[in-house]
């Protein structure tokens, strides 16, 4: 029994370095969100067995799960570059199947179609707004800027306000907005599924998503030309690693006592 519960401390401690190396490998990657890997004990025991003979035996991951913590803000001077202070997300949608992806990397640029995305292709998401910049409607619609107004003025530059208005200025001097960027939330955000790319998916165990301005409820402000840094913290990531390593050398140098006494025993027998 000992050499599987200390087996079971093995694989466990292995999860753990693995999680905490994934956090490491991942300090530098703006908009990660670090895990850490929690455990649940193991007992032997049936509805009949005395509560006083009940015996452990060992451990299991019960789950990686994420930690949403704000990153720090970092300012790089890009129009494109956002960052939330909220809890709230990016909405992007993946132009090759139509599925809704949700970050808090806001590394957006122009696309050769004048959509704005991320480097993966997936386009920014924007409520509809009338002339003034005012919000007309709560459904999603691409980001995608016309080549010209209809002056037939060219494209000259875009820049997003701090409450999410996208405005587009054409050679003509003139300024129109094309939509406000749309902030998405979640009941559960630890539920969502990671997917890569600093990018999730809603599942059941989140909750779909609710859609709403920067710097209104949950959602957080927007910082334009500032991008959100990894949550990670290294110092104390090492300290958990030391931590991961001791459980590991415990619970092989477990198997080895183990393993010494049953050699004892069929000495004995011998």
């Amino acid at each position: 029994m000992s050499f599987y519960t200390s087996l079971n401390g093995m694989k466990n401690a292995q999860t753990s370095l693995g999680v905490i190396s994934h956090n490491i490998a991942n300090s530098e990657t703006y908009g990660f969100k670090r895990s850490r890997a929690e455990f649940s004990e193991l007992v032997a025991a049936s509805r009949l067995t005395d509560p006083r003979l009940i015996q452990g035996v060992g451990s299991t991951v019960a789950a990686v799960s994420q930690n949403f913590a704000l990153g720090s803000v970092e300012q790089t001077g890009s129009g494109l570059d956002l960052a939330l202070t909220g809890d709230g997300f990016f909405a992007t949608r993946s132009p090759d199947d139509n599925v809704m992806l949700y970050s808090r990397k806001g590394a957006f640029a122009l696309a050769g179609d004048g959509s704005i995305a991320d480097s993966n292709g997936n386009r920014l998401q924007l409520f509809p707004t009338d002339a003034d910049g005012n919000v007309t409607s709560n459904a999603l619609i691409d980001a995608v800027i016309p080549p010209a107004n209809s002056a037939g003025a060219e494209f000259a530059g875009v820049t997003v306000a701090n409450d999410g208005v996208v405005n587009v200025s054409y050679a003509d001097g003139s300024v129109e907005p094309i939509g406000s960027v749309a902030v998405a939330g979640f009941i559960a955000p630890t539920g969502l599924k990671r997917v890569g790319s600093s990018n999730w998916e809603s599942t059941s165990l989140s909750g779909t998503a609710s859609y709403g301005s920067p710097g209104t409820g949950q959602y957080g402000s927007l910082l334009s030309g500032a991008l959100e840094r990894s949550n990670v913290d290294i110092a104390e990531e090492l300290v958990g690693l030391i931590t991961a390593q001791r459980n590991f050398q415990a619970n092989a140098k477990a198997i080895d006592t183990a393993t010494q006494i049953s050699q004892t025993v069929i000495n004995l027998r011998s």
